[in-house]
């Protein structure tokens, strides 16, 4: 089934009645070449890409609750490229050259939409900081403008820019980032890698790893034992439960970050703001939500759900940037478990266990990188080779010290990140 203009006009001139089920709702096969663990943006993209890229066919990915129910369907759908250090930098130039492709190699509308990022500065230091992230930007071959305070005001004149304690001094636009719809994201994989012959196998819970002399031969499931040659982990804020089944520990701690959704409003909002100095983020959805979050909880939980502290912690740092949201009501909030690595920077690697495969510490960035995670991923699992776009992703760089990337330069403690 594929989707245009004119087949949307006959379905609602005959009653809606030739749609079919996006993907197939399979039983599990008793083995597959290669099993992804996490139905999420992750796992999707990367059994898409793995059977459009690698002719990788007789995979399975397997989901504990429902597609989309998971981060990929609940964030604040921002996509951007605007990374600074090396390895980050190329990798996610990568993934938005592919969300830019996306909607037409998928055939279904992501409502992804370029209307620009503004992260905002509030100091000469922080102005020198934006600027050289700027260049870095320029020179991977992505878009970046520095914004004196009067070019920000032409974006965004209702920000507080004389707020005595964080007066705006400018901003480094980033036109090519944006927004998409989240869970429409999550759909457009499930669907592109089913019609691929993948099969998405949903209420599917992993409960262990089969491993024989250092070689992986399948996973337990809550629906039967399932063989395969090789096996990925792509579960976010699960990721140290689901190693552990296989015996490893992974240097990563499980936090909860809290997003938020305002009432519909009126057109107000037609970029994506960051304010400096609280580490707050908004933008306006096309419903009319203003939808936007800010720091994580700072202890390590795997309850999805918030608090209050952080809760009034965003709330203050958006009526610091901008006080008209102060008039807006708060419709609903939810918690979302990340995976935070050491050095906030992400993991795409083999491991000592042959034919088992990582994918994790997303941090804060999981959705901006879903088709660039997925299209490293599949080529490490089918190939063996790092991706050009993520070599620097190793796992033993927290054992041997070399190659950390801490982009925000705040240290290795992960609840920093």
């Amino acid at each position: 089934m594929r989707f245009s203009g004119w087949r949307i006009l006959k379905e609602g001139l005959t009653g809606n009645k030739g749609w079919v089920p996006h993907w197939r709702d399979p039983e599990p096969k008793s083995e597959y070449d290669v099993l992804i663990i996490g139905g999420g943006g992750h796992g999707l993209s990367t059994a898409y890409y793995m059977a459009r890229d690698h002719g990788i066919t007789n995979v399975a990915v397997l989901e504990q609750g429902y597609i989309g129910g998971g981060n990929v369907g609940r964030n604040t759908t921002i996509v951007r490229a605007n990374y600074g250090l090396p390895g980050n930098s190329e990798f996610y130039s990568h993934s938005l050259k592919l969300w830019e492709g996306m909607e037409q190699d998928l055939n279904l509308n992501t409502m992804h939409s370029q209307r620009g990022i503004i992260n905002l500065f509030h100091s000469d230091g922080a102005r020198d900081a934006a600027a050289r992230r700027g260049n870095a930007m320029i020179n991977q071959g992505d878009d970046a403008i520095l914004l004196d305070r009067e070019g920000v005001r032409e974006h965004a004149p209702y920000l507080d820019f004389e707020n005595s304690r964080f007066p705006v001094y400018g901003g480094l636009y980033h036109p090519r980032g944006g927004t998409a719809r989240h869970d429409a994201v999550a759909w457009g994989y499930a669907r592109g890698a089913d019609m691929r012959g993948v099969d998405i196998i949903q209420n599917c819970e992993v409960t262990g790893i089969h491993i024989e002399h250092g070689v992986v031969k399948g996973v337990q499931t809550s629906r039967g034992a399932i063989r395969a040659k090789k096996v990925g982990i792509v579960v976010a804020g699960r990721s140290g439960q689901v190693a552990a089944m296989a015996g490893m520990t992974l240097p990563i701690e499980s936090h909860v970050l809290q997003a938020f959704v305002s009432e519909g409003l009126k057109p107000c909002i037609d970029t994506v703001l960051t304010f400096g100095m609280g580490h707050f983020y908004i933008s306006q959805s096309d419903k009319g939500g203003l939808v936007f979050g800010g720091d994580i909880d700072f202890y390590a939980s795997y309850a999805a759900r918030g608090n209050l502290p952080a809760m009034e912690h965003v709330m203050a740092a958006a009526m610091t940037l901008m006080p008209m949201i102060g008039k807006a009501k708060l419709l609903r909030s939810w918690g979302g478990i990340m995976d935070m690595s050491p050095d906030g920077s992400p993991i795409i690697d083999k491991t000592h266990i042959d034919g088992i495969f990582l994918n994790c510490g997303w941090c804060y960035g999981g959705f901006k990188a879903v088709p660039g995670s997925g299209s490293a991923f599949s080529h490490l699992m089918a190939t063996g080779n790092y991706h050009p776009a993520a070599t620097r992703y190793r796992l033993d760089r927290f054992r041997t010290g070399h190659g950390i990337m801490d982009e925000e330069a705040t240290g290795s403690q992960h609840n920093l990140h």
